[in-house]
């Protein structure tokens, strides 16, 4: 059932959906949580085709907030408020309230959203796209107990971890971490298997990709040994390798879909590793709504390399040219882009 409301108010939008819910015969309300999707009309569609695929795990009222432009000083005093309800098979295993922000009411989006949240119920707002710097700032970021950002789905995603590590607060969590939990728990089982010491270890993905980055500074944080990044064509992430004391760890995904896990002293296995759509990733990041000191640590820790490699990338361009037998160590304190085929993440 769908029910159009032009401007409107947010009472209205809760008799609707009581009302709605009535029609279609089920009055009791059977939703987990509040998820709120800040996103514009170009990506509304998709956002919200995920999160009700998501709702299929995690029944929810979803709440789309979109603020539209104002073209002209008229329209920008237009204030008004359109919403479009949807119950039933319209709206996954939940409920789903569009709202269409006009005018001064773009800036107060929160105070339209508060009174829609379920009672007692925990709060995710995501933004699938064009995420704040601060989302836990951010009023509407305030509302929720999770906040999940893309730095994927950003100009410069390298730039926008180090954004991210700088505002980070409890709760905030990145779709670009979760397209590697399943690298990390295969690397995990793997040396729990293997009673070796690690002694360096190499990435290998797309240039610029945040989750090649996200998982160098995972194993540099944990290990506590020198991560290197290095370029492939993709897609996504293509291999880890692990050096260790009785040789190397190799986790090759050369197709997005189907791994090799090689290790010492055993037969080369066959692992299913394909790349995950956003609904996947969504519903992973609903199952948990305590902090990720994980995330935390590894984000904190890859962005102080990355930045002492910018400083350092800076003051080598600066400097005079040196001398042949002082090439090397220049060419070693070089950042990423100076030498993409062997990229110092994190030492």
């Amino acid at each position: 059932m769908k029910i159009d409301l032009t401007e409107t108010t947010s009472s209205k939008i809760n008799a609707a959906l009581v009302q709605a819910r009535r029609d279609i015969g089920t009055p009791a309300i059977g939703m987990v949580l509040t998820l709120v999707i800040v996103t514009d009309e170009e990506n509304a569609y998709d956002a919200l085709k995920s999160a009700n695929d998501a709702s299929h795990e995690h029944p929810s009222r979803i709440i789309v907030v979109i603020k539209r432009a104002s073209r002209s000083p008229r329209s920008r005093r237009d204030t008004r408020l359109d919403a479009e309800v949807r119950v039933g098979t319209d709206s996954g295993t939940g409920e789903t309230v569009v709202l269409r922000l006009h005018g001064e009411l773009v800036g107060h989006a929160q105070s339209v959203v508060l009174p829609l949240l379920l009672p007692d119920a925990p709060v995710v707002v995501w933004w699938p796209e064009g995420a704040p710097s601060d989302v836990a700032g951010n009023p509407l970021g305030a509302l929720g107990q999770r906040r999940i950002v893309d730095t994927y789905a950003t100009e410069d995603p390298l730039t926008e971890l180090a954004a991210r590590a700088r505002t980070y607060a409890p709760g905030d969590t990145d779709l670009s971490w979760t397209r590697i939990t399943p690298w990390r728990s295969m690397l995990a089982a793997a040396l729990d298997q293997q009673s070796v010491k690690v002694t360096s270890a190499t990435v290998e993905g797309e240039d610029e990709n945040p989750s090649c980055e996200l998982l160098a500074m995972w194993l540099a944080d944990r290990l506590e040994v020198p991560v290197r990044r290095t370029v492939s064509s993709g897609p996504g992430l293509t291999a880890v390798r692990l050096e260790t004391s009785q040789g190397p760890i190799v986790l090759d995904r050369a197709d997005g879909a189907l791994a090799t896990l090689c290790m010492p002293g055993q037969p080369d296995r066959a692992v299913a590793l394909k790349r995950r759509e956003t609904a996947e990733l969504l519903a992973e990041e609903l199952r948990r709504l305590d902090p990720d000191n994980t995330y935390e640590s590894s984000l904190k820790f890859g962005v102080d390399r990355l930045e002492a490699g910018s400083a350092a990338a800076a003051k080598a361009a600066a400097a005079p040219a040196a001398p042949a037998a002082d090439a090397a160590p220049a060419a070693k304190a070089a950042p990423a882009k100076k030498a993409p085929a062997k990229k110092a993440v994190a030492g």
